[in-house]
């Protein structure tokens, strides 16, 4: 069985919230656990609780406790969200005044109970 988790809006770079997830695709969610504190990223602390969501989210549908060493990532991608201009300005040539843009990113993860 699969269960699901989104992160959606998070003030993170698509692209380094990408390279913390290829570090966990495929192993099994207690060795995933143990080595994101070990990644010096700060998007580690996003897929960090978006992994702990999907395992919860697992656990609900089953109706029981799974130990997390059966439990692999069988998916995890993120994805460029809305680049919306915060209602901040910079300041630029002339007198001008430019809107702060803002990067961030949707991520999903999805974990299952059997290898792929």
């Amino acid at each position: 069985m699969e269960a699901t988790a989104h992160s959606r809006f998070q003030r993170y770079g698509a692209r380094k919230v990408r390279q913390v997830l290829d570090q966990i695709r495929g192993k099994s969610v207690e060795q995933a656990s143990s080595l994101l504190p070990a990644i010096s990223r700060s998007a580690c602390v996003l897929v960090t609780k978006t992994l702990k969501s999907a395992v919860a989210n697992l656990q609900h549908r089953l109706g029981k406790d799974v130990d997390p060493a059966q439990l692999f990532v069988k998916a995890a991608w993120a994805g460029q969200g809305p680049m919306g201009n915060l209602k901040r300005v910079l300041p630029a040539p002339q007198g001008r005044a430019m809107t702060f843009k803002r990067k961030v990113c949707h991520l999903t993860m999805v974990i299952s109970d059997e290898r792929k």
